[in-house]
């Protein structure tokens, strides 16, 4: 399971599971990564539900 994270400043693959890590990024600096990590980690439930919904189980 997984997110992509796509702005004007770049592009970011998470891994949800089994621990968010980040899988690739393009462009974003340390300061975006850590902030991009946060808002993933304080609304992992709510993605993975979505990720879920559409794609199954």
């Amino acid at each position: 399971m997984h997110v992509h994270v796509v702005s004007g400043d770049g592009e970011a693959k998470y891994w949800l599971e089994p621990k968010i890590e980040i899988a690739k990024n393009y462009h974003y600096s340390p300061k975006q990564l850590k902030l991009i990590s946060t808002l993933i980690e304080q609304h992992k439930d709510e993605l993975a539900s979505a990720w879920k919904y559409h794609f199954g189980d």
